[in-house]
């Protein structure tokens, strides 16, 4: 079955007693006993298993093509979740970088004390190698395309060298959906995704998946996490998840085919300095990213002459283009990471993060062109 189809039926079927077409939305936080005591539905309460949660897992799973999705209430949530669920409370190897949220998260909980983090460039497999093997490691955390900074890291050479050191091996793929990109083909332990960005697609749901393949050590401990400490994805979101999972194919390939445009035009500006996406064909992710993703994704960061102040008054000209955090929705939004992730920052002072949404791509580049020319 191909992945549009799978993204409409797999976990959803006409409703039995209405004839709905649309899987109906259930809300209820508790189920029917039987006159046996039993639950007859095999449902008892919604934090343990919910029909609308447990439709929307079954559909990521199908789209992974791994045994088991998990869903949290972010994608926060389920980054935190496999951080204690996996067995070895040993070193955990993270990209360098990395989503800013994972860094406070390992500032500003104690997530960073009950685990020893180590922080590389994983597209150096040498450097990636002696810091796997230079302590016990239990998991090796994989971004990739990264954030803000667009770096492709090669999937199944990093999963190798994990496995090799007798680690876990996760994927955040976020940023490439399902339909980019499949971790779990290439070798991952688990793939992770932020449902609040491209699976949702319109910015009104907050959710986080884990798939894991059959016979995942992975997956008992993070159904325990789900169950025991409370952090189940909502039934409404998981509804909204569903609904948008439906175009998600569709949506995706509008994003990459209007980020292409957008990159190109953005690469030929002279203010533009740098334009940071692998489907330009003079990135460095460029060749990785024709092997291992079935398109170049949506989002890009560029680097404007003038630093901060320079970036700063380009995103205060643009008319169109949104001022806000997050990506994935069918808005294009733009955001000056250095000044949201502060003095430890990957990301130049002159970067500009944009998520390129679904209009249309000449108005997007109208718009940033008119900005760029406000810079004098």
């Amino acid at each position: 079955m191909h992945i549009e189809t799978k993204a409409i039926h797999i976990g959803r079927s006409v409703d039995r007693t209405t004839g709905a077409v649309s899987i109906p939305l259930h809300t209820s936080t508790t189920f029917h006993r039987g006159a046996d005591g039993a639950f007859p539905s095999g449902f008892e309460y919604s934090r343990d298993a919910n029909p609308t949660r447990n439709a929307f897992e079954a559909a990521m799973a199908s789209l992974e093509e791994g045994s088991t999705a998990l869903a949290f209430s972010s994608g926060m949530a389920a980054i935190t979740a496999v951080f204690e669920g996996h067995a070895t409370a040993g070193r955990i190897v993270v990209p360098d970088d990395m989503y800013f949220g994972i860094r406070s998260l390992i500032e500003e909980t104690d997530i960073g004390r009950r685990f020893e983090f180590v922080a590389v460039d994983m597209r150096d497999l040498d450097r990636l190698r002696a810091a796997v093997t230079d302590a016990p490691t239990g998991l090796v955390w994989i971004e990739t395309p990264s954030n803000p900074l667009i770096r492709v890291v090669d999937i199944r050479a990093v999963c190798q060298i994990a496995h090799e050191a007798g680690a876990l091996a996760i994927v955040d793929s976020t940023w490439a959906t399902p339909v980019l990109q499949r971790p779990l083909a290439l070798g991952a332990d688990a793939v992770m995704h932020s449902a609040t960005k491209y699976i949702g697609g319109h910015s009104d749901l907050m959710a986080g998946v884990v798939v894991v393949p059959e016979g995942s050590q992975l997956e008992r401990p993070l159904r325990m996490i789900q169950r025991h400490k409370g952090s189940v994805a909502a039934p409404f979101d998981c509804w909204l998840a569903l609904r948008g999972l439906q175009t998600l194919p569709l949506r995706m390939r509008a994003h990459c085919e209007g980020a292409q445009k957008v990159a190109e035009a953005l690469a030929a500006h002279p203010d533009v300095e740098e334009v940071l996406f692998p489907g330009l064909p003079d990135d460095p992710g460029h060749a990785l990213a024709q092997r291992q993703m079935n398109g170049y994704g949506a989002m890009l960061s560029f680097v404007i002459r003038g630093g901060a102040e320079g970036a700063m008054g380009v995103a205060s000209r643009l008319k169109l283009v949104t001022r806000a955090t997050s990506l994935g929705g069918t808005h294009t939004l733009i955001e000056h990471r250095a000044s949201v992730e502060g003095p430890r920052t990957m990301a130049p002072a002159g970067l500009l993060r944009l998520s390129v949404g679904l209009e249309h791509p000449q108005d997007i580049i109208d718009d940033l062109t008119q900005a760029l020319n406000g810079l004098g």
